[in-house]
């Protein structure tokens, strides 16, 4: 089995719980709006990365950083973008199980003619009521399955 931990939105701010959330994780998938190459950096640390470009990553650090990526693990085709509306004029390539995007800050897991689709949420600087959250997604012979997890900040001193 492998386990990549899917993160989104960090918007420069990688939180100790996101990271060890991650630790133990074979791939780390980002979905966007990273803030910083030390995030990237941080992440890879722990285990390979696959990043996307977000609408906010805009300084020359992200200019090689990709807006869609694809990648195959254990037989399942994952796609990789940040804002998942992006399908609509450019569909996912034939073959692809997962979708990981992120954008809105929304954490969703669901399932849709054959396709999951993943939002992380958002792991960094609180926006509005919506929880502080990440994923895992579990690929094993062929199949994936994914589960949102709430991240509890720790308060500050």
């Amino acid at each position: 089995m492998q386990r990549i931990g899917l993160i989104s939105d960090t918007h420069g701010l990688l939180r100790p719980e996101a990271l060890a959330f991650l630790q133990g994780c074979d791939h780390i998938v980002h979905g966007g709006d990273i803030g910083s190459q030390r995030i990237l950096d941080d992440l890879a640390a722990i285990a390979p990365v696959t990043a996307v470009r977000g609408n906010n990553d805009i300084a020359d650090w992200a200019r090689d950083i990709p807006d869609r990526r694809s990648l195959r693990v254990d037989g399942v085709r994952i796609l990789v973008l940040h804002d998942v509306h992006e399908l609509r004029d450019n569909p996912a390539p034939r073959g692809t199980r997962v979708v990981v995007s992120g954008h809105s800050h929304k954490p969703l897991v669901q399932e849709e003619e054959g396709i999951l689709y993943v939002n992380p949420g958002s792991a960094g600087p609180r926006r509005f009521t919506l929880p502080i959250s990440v994923a895992l997604l579990e690929v094993r012979d062929g199949k994936a399955a994914a589960k949102l997890v709430t991240l509890q900040p720790t308060p500050k001193g």
